[in-house]
């Protein structure tokens, strides 16, 4: 995921999913890792993603959602985060 927004990421944060033509509630439930663009090190269970960092997180959703990985299919592979306060763009995955 590439975080958009000046509010950083944390676990716990809630957002709408936009995937393919569903919307659906989720929440973060974890940080896996964050990745350091100069040296593609990936930093293990950060405590927030800020502006442009790249990081793997894990989601809940409040419906399921089918999805491909996004080698195989850019369509069903992609979804953004929208903050439901703001209705801004948040995170792209």
């Amino acid at each position: 995921m590439c975080w958009l927004t000046s509010k950083p990421l944390r676990a716990g944060g809630r957002y709408v999913i936009k995937h393919t033509t569903r919307s659906a509630f989720a929440r973060i439930e974890e940080l896996v890792d964050r990745v350091d663009v100069n040296t593609f090190a990936r930093e293990p269970e950060p405590s927030e993603l800020a502006l442009n960092d790249i990081g793997r997180v894990t989601l809940r959703t409040s419906e399921p959602i089918a999805f491909d990985p996004y080698a195989r299919n850019r369509r069903t592979g992609s979804f953004i985060l929208i903050d439901e306060a703001t209705n801004t763009t948040a995170g792209a995955g």
